[in-house]
């Protein structure tokens, strides 16, 4: 099977090197040269994941390789790039949406803007807590590859699986995009309450109370309960929010200990799709009419609205209220 992954950061080459290991032919397209450059004299991605060989027989190749055919493209890229990726491809095969991040039109779903930009494209998502750098060592993990067609989803299921990533599918691909965007605003704010020198109890809370938000969105908006339960929701959500590893962690950590966003940002050095996808969170809760207050409130810290102390103080001034999936 020829792939395309588009893509050259940490990411995208994780992504790579499972579909390489698994014996498929696979060629790795990107935009930054000095990246590309590194990938073809040394076979390393020196700048985004040092330390991973790609196979000899895996190709680097260029912005305009998106117009030559593929039988599988996976997208890679931060969520804002994804409408230009689009418009670029010409035989992409069937679509896998990897990124992780939420438009400003309509619902927001990547999925949505690729059935409008190519039509009658088989499209899935893939999601899980799939941190690049483990991935890329072969740490065991899980995933979950989702599509309206149940054969789409079996055969990205096929072509990522190996002894180390164990892939289910699903037919819920609304959920399954909304849960692996909205994870990254809640590992913020688990990581803002580190940077306080808050504790375990606290992270808890918070992302006890950001999960049940985003079930109740996904509710609304027609996904299912079990899917922000499972691999998408929950398993993406405690990995993201638990790991160093991750540039949302990373950012949050930064603004607890009062750093300002850009500086947070300039720390990380890649993209944290959790800071634009803050704002889109919000604007959806108000579409739908459900209450958000922990996305609030992390919105508001991230736009300096709100400083991160204030923000913890805030959510534990609400009214009081009942427990469960439905109320606020």
């Amino acid at each position: 099977m020829q792939v395309h992954v588009v893509g050259a950061g940490s990411w995208g080459t994780a992504l790579t090197l499972v579909l390489a290991r698994n014996g498929l032919d696979v060629r790795i397209i990107g935009r930054d040269e000095d990246t590309l450059a590194s990938l073809r004299a040394c076979r390393e991605n020196l700048r985004y994941l040092p330390g991973f060989l790609l196979p000899k027989d895996v190709e680097v190749g260029s912005w305009d390789d998106l117009a030559e055919p593929a039988e599988m493209t996976v997208i890679a890229v931060p969520t804002a790039a994804v409408s230009e990726v689009l418009d670029d491809l010409k035989s992409p095969g069937r679509i896998v949406i990897a990124s992780k991040g939420l438009t400003n039109q309509g619902d927001g779903l990547l999925t949505d803007l690729l059935e409008e930009k190519c039509p009658g494209v088989e499209v899935a998502a893939l999601s899980g807590p799939n941190l690049a750098l483990e991935l890329a060592r072969g740490i065991p993990t899980v995933a979950v590859a989702a599509s309206t067609n149940a054969t789409t989803a079996e055969r990205v299921r096929d072509a990522f699986m190996s002894r180390t990533y164990r892939v289910y599918v699903s037919d819920d691909i609304r959920g399954v995009e909304l849960a692996g965007a909205l994870k990254n605003v809640l590992a913020i704010g688990a990581g803002m309450g580190d940077g306080l020198g808050f504790g375990d109890n606290t992270k808890g809370a918070l992302l006890a109370r950001g999960l049940n938000e985003m079930a109740r969105l996904g509710m609304k908006m027609g996904a299912r309960l079990d899917t922000f339960m499972g691999i998408a929701g929950v398993g993406d959500l405690f990995a993201t929010a638990s790991s160093k590893l991750s540039r949302n962690y990373r950012v949050g950590y930064a603004l607890g200990q009062g750093r300002s966003l850009n500086a947070a940002l300039e720390e990380v050095g890649q993209v944290a799709e959790g800071v634009p996808t803050s704002e889109q969170a919000r604007r959806l809760a108000l579409k739908y009419e459900v209450p958000m207050p922990v996305h609030e409130v992390l919105w508001r810290v991230i736009t300096g609205e709100y400083e991160a102390r204030a923000a913890v103080q805030a959510l534990m001034e609400r009214t009081p209220t009942r427990e469960g999936v439905t109320p606020s």
